[in-house]
């Protein structure tokens, strides 16, 4: 669909930013025909892009949210595709293990995800807190007395992902600017013509995307009342016998996190076992220092001694404070600015964005050529409004 009486027929554009929302568009507009320069400061993947990291969550449990439980369902299709036709798999159907510390109810996210998914034909597991213990011995059977187990998720490799997609993004054709810092817009009059960069170079395009992850709120102020960047701690343990960690008897875990935040994941090939808090977070600038703070090394130990206690013990292996693009009401923004032609935004993460990789660029494509998407109206642009502060549309940062 043409974008402009002037320029019917766009086909180059420059993406900021190669996390997974930018090098999954930039992919799938390869594919398409587009010329796509692919900008980002490096080095790829980029160590302080949330994308970047040892694993993120896959499942499809969203509470009552039938667009993202049917999106992830899709996007659980793809990922299957990738360890079919990758040398290394990079996705691990381990399963989700939800926990509830009370009887699941009406209302809360471990009964609403259990039964949205159950109205859609998933074989889920129900289990007391006698089959937890049976199931999952590293739990206290006291603690959770109800909950489920999704077999039809896990944990994907997330870093890895970003690192074969770019080599995919280079071989296709497009071309990488690693190193390249954007400055401005490239701006003629209301029209987006292309980037500044840093380095005081003019990347001349049809269109600009900007998908920089936490930093596009910083990079282009206008969004700032809509979403902002905060940080979420991410602690790594390392037990010195890591075997009860490990699948089928742990898995990606969630414990009253609709309250609490709290989730995880099986132990790493290296025996790392990773957990972290998923909540509001800190408001943060994306390029300051970025550091745990001090007192939540103690939060997550007292939480594993009430709940996983052979593991409150273990060495502390790595801290990171994962940054997440957070919108105001917690869904994804992808659109084309209504007031700047040219440029098009795919961002606010929201902490729950990486699962839909095989999915998005696709998503991402379509709202750049204006295709019609069942998805589109909710990643549309819209007005701000009170900010989300549950922890339920949890990601597995």
């Amino acid at each position: 669909m043409p974008a402009s009486s002037t320029d019917p027929t766009p086909r180059s554009i420059v993406i900021v930013g190669a996390g997974i929302f930018g090098v999954t568009a930039a992919l799938e507009l390869r594919q398409r025909g587009w010329s796509v320069t692919l900008c980002d400061p490096g080095p790829l993947p980029h160590a302080d892009a949330a994308s970047t990291d040892v694993s993120k969550a896959v499942r499809m449990d969203y509470g009552t949210d039938g667009l993202y439980a049917d999106l992830a369902a899709e996007a659980l299709a793809g990922w299957d595709e990738w360890n079919r036709t990758w040398a290394q798999p990079p996705f691990h159907q381990d399963g989700f293990l939800v926990l509830a510390g009370a009887p699941m109810r009406p209302g809360g996210y471990e009964h609403d995800s259990f039964a949205m998914l159950a109205a859609r034909g998933q074989s889920l597991e129900r289990l007391s807190g006698a089959d937890l213990q049976r199931r999952f011995p590293a739990w206290r059977t006291d603690r959770y007395p109800d909950g489920y187990f999704n077999p039809r998720a896990g944990w994907a490799e997330s870093g890895r992902v970003v690192e074969r997609l770019v080599g995919e993004a280079r071989d296709a054709g497009v071309t990488l600017r690693e190193g390249s810092r954007f400055a401005r817009l490239r701006e003629h009059g209301s029209r987006v013509a292309g980037i500044e960069t840093v380095e005081g170079e003019t990347i001349a395009a049809d269109r600009v995307l900007m998908a920089a992850g936490a930093w596009t709120p910083t990079l282009l102020p206008q969004l700032a009342d809509v979403m902002w960047a905060t940080g979420h701690p991410v602690l790594q343990f390392q037990p010195a016998n890591p075997d009860p960690y490990r699948a089928p008897r742990f898995a990606v875990w969630a414990a009253d996190i609709g309250s609490t935040g709290w989730y995880g994941f099986p132990a790493v090939a290296d025996g790392r076992v990773k957990m972290g808090n998923h909540g509001p977070g800190i408001r943060i600038d994306p390029h300051a220092p970025r550091q745990v703070p001090a007192d939540w090394e103690g939060r997550f130990r007292e939480f594993l001694r009430g709940t996983i206690p052979a593991l409150a013990g273990a060495p502390l292996a790595g801290t990171r404070l994962c940054l997440y693009c957070d919108t105001w009401d917690g869904n994804f923004w992808i659109d084309h600015d209504p007031e700047r032609e040219g440029l098009i935004v795919a961002a606010g993460d929201s902490g729950h964005g990486f699962k839909f990789a095989p999915v998005l660029g696709r998503i991402i494509a379509d709202v750049i050529e204006r295709t019609p998407s069942p998805v589109a109206e909710r990643f549309a642009w819209r007005t701000g409004g009170t900010p989300r502060t549950e922890h339920a549309r949890f990601s597995g940062a």
